[in-house]
């Protein structure tokens, strides 16, 4: 989704589309969106098959793996009813979605949602049975060249309204200086806002080679600052599908063993690593939100939220509370620009000229006056 741009057709494999690529593939300007598999399976009422349809965007679902094998990157997709074609060449068939189509299949995805909550559930337990030693004590968190103790950290996820969260964050950002996390995606959209992260921590599916070679920068005007860390997350059996594409860039990494998504370890991590509070952007905050997602990992992002809860904070939250402070800089700044107003003005208002000397000669009549008593 990062490569789509104007006019592209997108070709996926995305079963329960959800609300976040929905809204990248909007974002992107796509003319069609192919996808190989179901966007919506009916486990739950995923919203990403409604956002392409409100913003316009043609539909066509279930036209099957092998679709990936005939097209190609750069291929001239074209897309007629339900059919897929590569130039004159019928690529698949599947299932052309409409609003009726969509809403007839959220619809039954909402009568299960008793059986997923069950599911969730049971999900949850499982985890924290899996996960106890690395939520009540860390086992398993890498070393960090980067100290936490006693600092703000944010953790930034490519997720619901980032974009608005990192830009009301910005007085936040100035004047705190929190340690930036860019969780895969995340540290893009740090990069995008002008900020460049401090640790980038993921599985590296979705984040930029551009963001990657950051870690192997050393540049001069850094060297009060630590180059960026990179820590790859794995699996707990200790794969890691994103280690090959690293160890190709030369990026330096470290890794960290849990289920779960990296979000949950980012905060895992900046909690056990003693920082003062957590600010999420961009992450999962309701149970909605959970589901949207889409994978039975998400129970995790639940327990996590329960461990670190006395010092995480939502993006929102922060930016409604947090009270800008006026920099020394920019008080001078203000009082110099006014002085200069003044002076201009005096400058090319004779009759200011005349009173500003009387005045002057009054004072220095004072002046005089005063060392006199003495």
């Amino acid at each position: 989704m990062q490569r789509a741009g104007p006019g592209d057709v997108a070709v996926i494999d995305h079963e329960d589309l959800d609300r976040v690529s929905a809204e990248a593939l909007v974002a992107a300007g796509v003319v069609a969106v192919v996808n190989a598999a179901r966007s919506i399976s009916g486990r739950y009422p995923n919203l990403g098959p409604r956002i392409l349809l409100a913003a316009g965007i043609p539909l066509v679902d279930s036209v099957g793996p092998l679709l990936l094998r005939k097209v190609r990157e750069g291929d001239p997709i074209r897309v007629e009813g339900d059919r897929v074609y590569v130039g004159d060449r019928l690529v698949g068939i599947g299932v052309r979605q409409t609003e009726a189509s969509v809403a007839n299949a959220l619809a039954e995805a909402e009568r299960g949602l008793a059986d997923r909550f069950d599911r969730f559930a049971r999900n949850t337990l499982e985890y924290l049975q899996r996960e106890r030693d690395l939520l009540f004590g860390g086992a398993g968190l890498p070393e960090l060249d980067h100290d936490l103790a006693g600092r703000a950290m944010l953790v930034v996820v490519r997720g619901y309204g980032y974009k608005e969260d990192l830009a009301t964050l910005a007085p936040y950002i100035r004047d705190v200086r929190p340690v930036l996390v860019g969780v895969d995606g995340g540290a893009d959209a740090l990069l995008e806002a002008g900020y460049r992260p401090d640790i980038i921590l993921g599985d590296m599916d979705s984040v930029s080679d551009e963001a990657l070679r950051l870690a192997l920068e050393r540049p001069r005007r850094l060297r009060r600052r630590r180059p960026v860390e990179v820590v790859l997350h794995a699996y707990p059996d200790g794969r890691a599908p994103g280690r090959a594409r690293l160890e190709a860039l030369g990026v330096p990494y470290k890794v960290v063993r849990a289920a779960g998504t990296s979000e949950d370890v980012a905060f895992l991590l900046g909690h056990e690593k003693g920082a003062e509070t957590i600010v999420a952007v961009g992450t999962h905050g309701n149970l909605r939100e959970f589901l949207d997602k889409g994978r039975d990992g998400m129970s995790s992002t639940f327990l996590v939220r329960l461990r670190v809860g006395e010092i995480l904070m939502d993006a929102k939250g922060v930016s409604r509370v947090y009270a800008p402070r006026l920099r020394t800089r920019d008080a001078t700044i203000l009082v110099l620009g006014a002085l200069v107003a003044m002076g201009l003005v005096i400058a090319v208002s004779p009759s200011l000229r005349l009173y500003v000397t009387l005045l002057l000669d009054e004072l220095r009549q004072w002046f005089f006056e005063l060392r006199g008593l003495r």
